[in-house]
């Protein structure tokens, strides 16, 4: 049960859907940052993007976030889940190109804590080919979903047990994206 009364079902709106359903206000500018970050212009494939916010949020044990960015991954990914589960139960051993690796390095030490992204961390990601704004929308995405992450766990927020629920929700965020979350 959440921390407080958002004036919702909790049942349907999990998670931060319940959050941007009590504050559209604040809604708004989290839903237009995942957008941007997630499924804007990048030379980093939406896939890519969704299974590093999988990746810091399993981390961060945000088990809503965690389950919802890797079936948005999953579903943008050609090896799908299988792909998405290597990488969150062993990053050295996944079956993801080095560019990725390197950036997903970045991302669990920016998870950590800003400071644990070091030279060696970022000249190993330049080496395997990432470019500088690969690097920061790394670094911005690990931020954005400790974030996210503590917002909702923070406030308590319901997370269905059902992998097919958020199987579901990734039909609609690749078809219409994170605004589609927000209330009108």
């Amino acid at each position: 049960m959440p921390h407080i009364d958002l004036g919702v079902d909790d049942r349907m709106f999990p998670g931060i859907s319940g959050l941007t359903q009590y504050r559209p206000e604040t809604a708004k500018p989290l839903m237009e940052l995942a957008e941007v970050l997630l499924r804007g212009p990048s030379t980093l494939s939406p896939g890519e993007r969704e299974l590093i916010a999988s990746y810091v949020s399993s981390r961060n044990e945000c088990r809503f976030c965690a389950s919802s960015h890797a079936a948005f991954a999953a579903a943008q990914l050609d090896q799908g889940m299988t792909m998405v589960e290597q990488v969150r139960c062993d990053l050295d051993s996944a079956p993801v190109s080095d560019k990725l690796r390197a950036l997903l390095r970045i991302a669990g030490a920016a998870q950590q804590g800003g400071r644990q992204v070091t030279t060696e961390l970022v000249d190993a990601a330049r080496g395997a080919g990432a470019s500088d704004l690969e690097i920061h929308d790394t670094v911005l995405i690990a931020a954005a979903f400790c974030m996210y992450n503590r917002y909702v766990d923070g406030l308590a927020t319901f997370a269905p047990q059902d992998p097919a629920v958020y199987a579901a929700r990734a039909d609609r965020i690749v078809t219409f994206g994170y605004l589609a979350l927000r209330p009108a």
